[in-house]
């Protein structure tokens, strides 16, 4: 039996540079670059949404654009989308339920509006599979691990991290 090769992921998909002082996060995914910030009130300088805005979108676009390809695979009147999104934490039930594990804190709510003449049971079946978008399985698999290693502190690209890198793994259990 033959060994598969390893595939080599790029070296990071996305880089995200916040300096010394400010709060205001450059983001590099690929060839795109953005900003991304937190609102004056909280230190910010509102200089581009903030980190649970690109959670949101993240969630939003992948459910639009996985309803535009099931719609257009089904050859459905699906003529435009619109998903709105909201986060929302429940501070008292923070508090109360802080200690146990599992407890889910955050709560999003997704509103989705489908322009076009469909019938109800095509609204009803993108319904579902609005629920099936990878980056909505993602978030609410309860397998999410998010494994953090610390690489030496020298600013130069070209230095192989340390080989006394911290790392850290945090998994989600819903």
């Amino acid at each position: 039996m033959s060994k598969l090769p390893l595939i080599t992921p790029p070296e990071y998909t996305v880089l995200v540079h916040v300096g010394a002082s400010a709060l205001l996060a450059d983001v590099r995914a690929g060839k795109h670059t953005f900003f991304v910030d937190e609102p004056v009130e909280v230190g910010g300088e509102d200089k581009g949404p903030t980190p649970y805005d690109m959670l949101l979108s993240a969630l939003g676009t992948c459910t639009a654009i996985t309803l535009r390809l099931y719609a257009k695979n089904k050859q459905w009147p699906l003529e435009a989308i619109e998903v709105r999104l909201r986060h929302q934490r429940v501070h008292e039930q923070d508090c109360e339920h802080s200690e146990e594990p599992g407890y889910m804190l955050d709560e999003v709510h997704k509103e989705l509006r489908l322009l076009g003449p469909l019938t109800t049971e095509q609204r009803q079946r993108l319904h579902l599979v609005s629920e099936k978008c990878p980056v909505q399985k993602t978030l609410t698999s309860g397998t999410l691990r998010i494994i953090t290693t610390i690489l030496n502190g020298n600013l130069d690209n070209s230095v192989a991290p340390s080989a006394h890198a911290s790392v850290s793994e945090t998994s989600t259990t819903l």
